[in-house]
C-alpha cells in the first residue's frame, strides 16, 4: 500500500471537493445553525495541545445547553467531572477547536471550526442560571467556519435506529472494564448502580 503523505498524492486519489462542500462552509451562524444548536443536546469538541497531541471530549446536557451569544460566538458551560481537564488544558496551550452538533432523530449533523477561551466572567456563567448547577467555567468559541454536515454516515450507522441498539450487557460494566484495564481495585457495580450514582452526582454537582 502507498503511504498518502502530500496533498497532491492525497488529491490524485480523491480530486477537489465538491462545489457545494466549499460553498456551503459559512464564516458566521446564519438562522439554521442557530437554531441547529438551540436544538441540540449533545455535542463534541476536539482540541489539541501545542505539539498536535489531539483529543475529543463528548458534551452534554439540555437542548440548547451550549448558548449563541451572535453571529460568531458561543459559550459552553464546563461542568463538574473528574478533573482531568484535557479539553481545557490544550485550550490553555492551542484555542483552535472543532465541534459537532447532533440532534436525536436527526441524521444531519452542524460542524463549526474556531478559537476558544476560557473564561470565570460571572455574566458567561450566568447565562446557564437556568440550569440547578452552575458550571465551574464557560468555554467561549468565536466561530471561524460553520457548515451543515450531510446525513450519510448516520445513516450507515443507523445512529438513531431503536431496531439495532445493542444490549449494554454486551459490554461488561465500566467499573469492571476499568478495574481489568488499570489493575486498581474499584467496585464493579451493576450497569443499575453506575447508571444511579452518575444520575445522583449530576444531581449535586452540575
Amino acid at each position: 500500500m502507498t503511504k498518502i503523505d502530500t496533498q497532491e498524492k492525497l488529491r490524485a486519489v480523491y480530486g477537489e471537493p465538491m462545489g457545494l462542500a466549499v460553498a456551503k462552509c459559512l464564516s458566521k451562524l446564519d438562522p439554521h445553525c442557530k437554531h441547529f444548536i438551540e436544538l441540540s443536546p449533545f455535542a463534541v469538541i476536539s482540541s489539541a495541545d501545542c505539539n498536535g497531541d489531539a483529543d475529543v471530549s463528548p458534551r452534554g446536557d439540555g437542548p440548547g445547553f451550549i448558548k449563541v451569544l451572535d453571529d460568531n460566538t458561543i459559550v459552553m458551560p464546563d461542568r463538574p467531572g473528574n478533573n482531568r481537564v484535557d479539553t481545557l488544558s490544550n485550550i490553555v496551550d492551542n484555542p483552535k477547536v472543532g465541534m459537532l452538533f447532533f440532534v436525536p432523530g436527526f441524521n444531519e449533523t452542524l460542524r463549526i471550526n474556531g478559537t476558544a477561551e476560557i473564561s470565570t466572567d460571572p455574566a458567561l456563567l450566568g447565562l446557564f442560571a437556568d440550569t440547578p448547577k452552575p458550571p465551574i467555567t464557560a468555554i467561549r468559541i468565536t466561530v471561524d467556519e460553520a457548515f451543515l454536515h450531510c446525513a450519510k454516515s448516520l445513516m450507515r450507522s443507523k445512529l438513531w435506529d431503536a431496531n439495532v441498539q445493542i444490549d449494554r450487557k454486551t459490554l461488561p460494566t465500566l467499573g469492571k472494564m476499568i478495574k481489568d484495564q488499570t489493575a486498581v481495585d474499584i467496585p464493579e457495580g451493576t450497569q443499575e448502580e453506575a447508571d444511579t450514582y452518575f444520575a445522583q452526582s449530576i444531581a449535586e454537582r452540575g
